[in-house]
């Protein structure tokens, strides 16, 4: 309750200034006022709810651009009291005003800064303010996320969150490889992050448009992910939409265009230099192979790609019901002639309130639709080394191509042929539908429901016409496929959250029901068509012979299962000192009969320093909090119903005779394994938060140490035990350890002035603990077998061994030429010889392991004007650069072109192309990200409009001989560059940001 000449005084204050505002309101409006910030500015967009305090009944309205605001319909009576708040701002509230008739009540208020131990972070199945959390979680907002040209929302988080690697290449049509803090599983795909979408576990981040998204949170440590069991070792990452708004309705609308180009490429030879290194060797072209052309084939595959996206939203509500809408698409080129996505995105929520508020109904739908234009994957080759020689095409218009000619892995295409006589295309449905309910049962406990479907559909067509060089001698061949998945989640939990004095309580229960069924299709093909021209549409009209297979492909339906409980609880005292304990029973249909329900527990706590008696004296610390925290996660990503079950399918080579033919054999090719379960990861974190200097300079350090037991592998088993050869087992363990890093920042803060800065650091040590037990035994694994001209022999070049990182490089030790120009490698006992190529001579020569990832931000206001430029990079990683090795093959020079560092090799090296540590580069780099310079142009009342011109991947330091060193770090080969390199592009973007 405010003192009457408090009151007095305000109410001058406000109708001085409304009456200077003249037109703005209507003048019966009975209640008027403004919002300003600390420094007297008025705030616009600030939610402002008017709550009558007997009947519970509200109105809300919102400030204009210059922060005024009015309740015109407000009934008399009261006491009312008037809520404030906004994005940024401590939520505030004037209390105890009677509204009479033909009497106006002035209101004015200063909201101050939020700081960030205040914030709220979505925690999973709840919030928490910043100051009460004891986990390992990063919180990314809107303006802190990439700008660009972008496809995936995991592109918005690069170099934006300590721990967190993503990698992504130049293609459209290529998600971002996402780890955190380092790789917990051996297996292909198992590595990235669980996702969360507005409460819907698992759901597609292919239903999010970046512009649709107001905060991103990363659940870092075990702590923090135990509650989402069997499916979060590899840590969560949590994504809030705009849902329904509040007040009148708000209108918003952001577009950019943008032009891409390639930033970087590898130097080839041209046709003449090609032409007189073969000359001066004695060497030529046959006439097939040479037409006097000088053809640049990476220009003749490559475009300047041009994109757009458009994001439209729409939101408001009443006093018991509000909502929103948004439609975004996106229309991404690629720089490869062909290649791109389009993707057209359309979002609905509601919400109604009952009972004063007790009881809030909520309804989603998300419906996606995106064509991805893929190319054939031989292009990524053939574009570097199809000869230079050759033009496009003839003198009769058909394609300068050799049928008989196959030399290299993957083939010699002409790749303007494969373009053009290849087509690659898919198209994926999403729909997603979601509902819940919060019912307020008693003060302080909550029941919350949610009940989601999503359906994915996905069409697969290809075509390869009569010309095609990859289809030879099929006159036409055409494939589809069409497979449906679905996904059903129930979740029902209860939310108590109390406050006893000096003590906090906040309790949850919950029950989770889901289930996947995947594979819901068929594949087909045909061949022998009369005609190109309607690619895959008709497969009615191909002719095939007597010998015609058609291809049905491998699709099959699952069904999978998981049943859990989870718990939490949450203590504090006094705001001082914080407890934290969950547990989660999970039960999955995927693992083996003996494992199918797991329990999955944590426990972490935290100490706010700065709240003791004996730091009031210290008035530079504005937040200082200890954590340490405890838990245990599970990997099931990767697993499908049959996973850990006894498989029959046909048996490659083996035959039997059945009226007078010989059939396929069927037998078993997976055996069953009852005793397979999820891969086990418990972390150890210690966290401290600090906020410095008015909270001008705040951060966190964290160490954790994560170790991942129970890893899944493929093993060699004897057939008298087993029916099939290899078993699916978990035996391996290894270990993450790492500190990490954030620090931001404001040097200065002034009214027209602003410099926010914004650092991240982390450092994660791999290494592999074990691969065998007490039943299964093994040395090591080969893996990452690329393959090298004209070598053989080599069981991998990376091998999976007890004591080294995942993605440890093995191979040959280069030790320079020999009298006659040839290559050498040394032996295990350090000697050079030309003959030292055989696998035993093969050693472990580097580690795609990063030591550090990092990433500088910041952002620069004056007055109307913004500006940002991002730094990120990598240090301490190799990268096998297999794709310069398979170009500099000097023996090959009259076959593929070469490389223009091969032009100074000896021809008669046989060996120079050989994959050693002399193709073992340096993977680090700093890289310009982006730059961004815009102007907010204040329209009347609240509207804004913003203007930006933007460049990304302006430029790059590194030492790296390839097209780019950004490399897929995801799977169980990470680090390898090997002719299958989409190329990175650069790109310069123009856009706008209009708000209602």
């Amino acid at each position: 309750m405010h003192s009457t000449r408090f009151k007095i005084l305000k109410r001058m204050l406000c109708l001085g200034i409304i009456g200077w505002a003249g037109p703005t309101f209507a003048q019966e409006a009975p209640v008027k006022g403004i919002v300003l910030d600390v420094s007297g500015q008025g705030l616009p967009g600030v939610t402002i709810k008017a709550e009558n305090e007997k009947t519970r009944k509200s109105l809300v309205t919102t400030s204009t651009g210059t922060g005024l605001f009015s309740f015109a319909n407000i009934s008399p009576g009261g006491p009312y009291r008037f809520i404030f708040s906004s994005i940024g701002f401590k939520t505030d509230t004037l209390s105890g005003y009677t509204v009479t008739t033909g009497q106006q009540i002035a209101l004015s208020i200063k909201l101050k800064e939020q700081s960030n131990d205040l914030q709220e972070v979505t925690i999973g199945y709840g919030k928490s303010k910043r100051n009460e959390i004891t986990g390992a979680v990063t919180s990314v907002k809107p303006e802190e996320f990439n700008r660009g040209v972008l496809s995936s929302p995991g592109q918005l988080l690069q170099g934006k969150v300590a721990g967190l690697n993503i990698t992504r290449s130049g293609n459209p049509t290529d998600k971002p490889a996402v780890i955190l803090r380092g790789p917990s599983s051996f297996r292909e795909g198992a590595q990235e992050p669980f996702y969360v979408i507005d409460g819907v576990p698992g759901a597609s981040i292919d239903l999010v448009a970046p512009d649709d998204i107001i905060s991103m949170e990363v659940l870092k440590d075990a702590s923090s992910t135990a509650i989402y069991g069997s499916r979060a070792a590899n840590g969560v990452i949590m994504i809030n939409t705009k849902n329904s708004g509040k007040g009148l309705g708000k209108l918003s609308y952001s577009a950019y265009a943008a032009s891409e180009s390639i930033s970087n490429s590898i130097d080839m030879a041209t046709g003449d230099e090609l032409r007189t290194y073969l000359k001066d060797n004695g060497k030529t072209l046959d006439k097939i192979s040479d037409d006097g052309s000088n053809t640049d084939w990476l220009k003749e595959v490559t475009k300047t790609g041009f994109s757009q996206n458009h994001n439209l939203n729409f939101n408001g509500g009443g006093e018991n019901s509000s909502y929103g809408a948004s439609l975004n698409y996106l229309d991404n080129q690629g720089i490869i002639k062909t290649s791109g996505i389009e993707r057209f995105i359309a979002r609905a929520n509601m919400e109604q309130r009952l009972l004063n508020n007790r009881l809030k109904l909520n309804l989603n739908l998300t419906n996606s639709n995106t064509v991805n234009d893929r190319i054939a994957s031989q292009v990524y080759n053939n574009m570097f080394t199809y000869l230079p020689t050759v033009g496009v095409r003839r003198a009769d218009g058909s394609f300068s191509e050799d049928p008989s000619r196959t030399t290299g892995t993957g083939g010699y295409y002409n790749p303007v042929a494969l373009l053009e006589n290849n087509k690659f295309q898919g198209k994926t449905n999403l729909y997603l539908i979601n509902g819940g309910l919060k019912a307020n049962i008693i003060d302080g406990l909550d029941f919350n429901a949610m009940v989601s479907m999503q359906n994915e559909q996905i069409n697969e067509n290809l075509y390869n016409n009569r010309a095609s060089m990859l289809k030879q001698g099929f006159n036409g061949y055409a494939e589809r496929s069409s497979v449906k998945n679905t996904q059903k989640v129930f979740e029902g939990y209860f939310n108590y959250d109390k406050v006893f004095a000096d003590h906090g309580l906040k309790l949850l229960a919950g029950y989770s029901w889901q289930e996947n069924r995947n594979g819901d299709g068929f594949q087909t093909s045909g061949q022998n068509f009369v005609s190109d021209d309607l690619l895959w549409n008709n497969l009615g009209l191909g002719n095939g012979n007597g010998s015609t297979v058609v291809n049905y492909g491998n699709t099959y339906i699952s069904t999978l299962r998981l049943i859990s409980f989870y718990g939490r609880a949450i203590y504090d005292y006094k705001g001082k000192y914080l407890l934290q304990a969950t547990l989660r029973r999970d039960g999955s249909s995927a693992f083996g009969i003996n494992n199918r329900w797991g329990m999955f527990p944590s426990v972490s706590a935290g100490w706010n320093i700065d709240r003791e008696a004996f730091m009031e004296n210290v008035t530079f610390i504005d937040q200082l909090k200890l954590r340490a925290g405890y838990g245990v996660s599970g990997n099931s990503v990767g697993f499908d119903a049959y996973t850990a079950r006894l498989v029959y399918g046909a048996q490659n080579g083996s035959y039997f005779y059945s009226n007078g033919k010989w059939l396929t054999a069927i037998g078993p090719i997976q055996n069953d394994n009852p005793n397979l379960k999820w891969e086990r990861t418990a972390t150890l974190n210690i966290g401290l938060d600090f906020g410095l200097f008015n909270n001008k300079l705040s951060g966190s350090i964290e160490v954790y140490n994560k170790k991942t037991t129970d890893l899944i592998a493929p093993y060699s088993v004897s057939t008298t035990q087993y029916p099939f050869n290899v078993l699916t087992a978990n035996v391996g363990a290894m270990t993450n350890k790492g500190i990490e890093f954030t620090l931001n920042s404001t040097p200065v803060k002034t009214k027209d002035f602003s410099w926010n800065t914004a650092v991240n650091l982390s450092h994660n040590k791999n290494e592999i603990t074990s691969i065998s037990n007490d039943l299964f035994q093994a040395n090591e694994f080969y893996t990452a077998n690329v393959g090298g001209r004209g070598q053989s022999g080599a069981l991998g070049y990376q091998v999976i061994k007890e004591g080294l990182p995942l993605g440890s490089f093995y191979t040959l030790r280069y030790a320079g030429k020999d009298a006659n120009g040839k290559s050498m490698f040394y032996d295990k006992d350090g000697n050079a010889a030309t003959g030292n190529t055989g696998f035993e001579h093969f050693t472990v020569t580097g580690s795609a392991q990063p030591k550090l990832l990092y990433g500088w931000n910041n952002t620069f206001r004056y007055k109307q004007f913004d500006f940002n430029f991002f730094i990120r990079g990598v240090y301490g990683n190799k990268i096998l650069n297999a794709t310069l090795a398979d170009m500099n093959a000097p023996i090959y020079a009259s076959q593929t072109n070469i490389a223009k560092v091969t032009l100074t090799e000896p021809i008669s090296d046989d060996k120079a192309q050989f994959v050693s540590d002399r193709y073992l580069e340096s993977g680090s780099y700093l890289r310009l990200d982006n730059a961004t310079l815009g102007y907010t142009f204040k329209i009347k009342g609240s509207k804004t409009l913003r203007v930006y011109a933007s460049g990304n991947n302006l430029f790059i330091i590194t030492k790296y001989k390839g097209v780019d060193p950004e490399i897929n770090m995801a799977g169980q080969t990470p680090g390898i560059d090997y002719r299958n390199f989409y190329p990175k592009t650069r790109a310069a973007i123009f856009g706008l940001n209009f708000n209602l």
